[in-house]
């Protein structure tokens, strides 16, 4: 079975309207998920407790799309 993993994270951002955090130093990592919904449940978890504060957003990275397993590795890859 392939392993699907996200990564849920969040923060402040500067204008709600655009996707730019205010700090990067200040982005909440709230884990790495194995699924879709486990990471669904994490998110929606950070979106409620947070839904007072316009400026916070949280979202899910599909970490499994960066990275194809059936092509071959570059060079770069292949030196770690």
């Amino acid at each position: 079975m392939v392993q699907r993993l996200h990564l849920v994270f969040g923060g402040e951002l500067v204008d709600p309207q655009k996707n730019k955090f205010k700090n990067v130093d200040d982005i909440h990592i709230v884990g790495m998920f194995p699924d879709y919904d486990s990471a669904h449940a994490a998110w929606k978890a950070e979106a409620q407790r947070t839904v007072d504060n316009a400026h916070m957003r949280y979202y899910i990275a599909h970490i499994h799309r960066l990275r194809d397993e059936e092509a071959e590795a570059s060079a770069t890859e292949e030196l770690g």
